[in-house]
């Protein structure tokens, strides 16, 4: 198997930390941008698309700052996805850090399938 690799893209988001925060860890706010549904039993989430179903472990988390997941099929150990809030500390401008894996041959396509995501996260939240 092929080692995935890391992708890291940024987006601007017109929202406060605390108000995006809640965008990217509660079920009910992922489910508006990121799937079509997501339930949550502790650590455990569900992510929902169509007919599809996928199931990530949260790994960490600080409030108003970060949260990270784990998918349970993905086998590689050093693997996650990730969305990270950060303030730049001249401008108070705030952005929307995604950290990622994905194999060389679908790079290209995870950064596109991020940039749907976010775009459509910024049309929910008015950013």
């Amino acid at each position: 198997m092929s080692k995935k690799v890391r992708i890291d893209l940024e987006f601007p988001i017109h929202a406060s930390p605390a108000f995006l925060y809640q965008y990217i860890s509660t079920p009910d706010s992922l489910g508006e941008w990121f799937a079509d549904n997501v339930n949550s039993r502790g650590k455990q989430y569900t992510f929902m698309w169509n007919d599809s179903e996928e199931v990530a472990t949260r790994i960490a988390q600080k409030s108003d700052l970060f949260i990270k997941f784990k998918w349970e099929e993905d086998e590689e150990e050093d693997t996650y996805f990730e969305f990270r809030i950060e303030v730049d500390d001249l401008t108070k401008d705030v952005s929307l850090l995604v950290v990622d894996f994905a194999d060389e041959d679908e790079v290209e396509e995870s950064k596109m399938f991020w940039e749907n995501q976010i775009a459509e996260l910024k049309h929910v939240i008015g950013g």
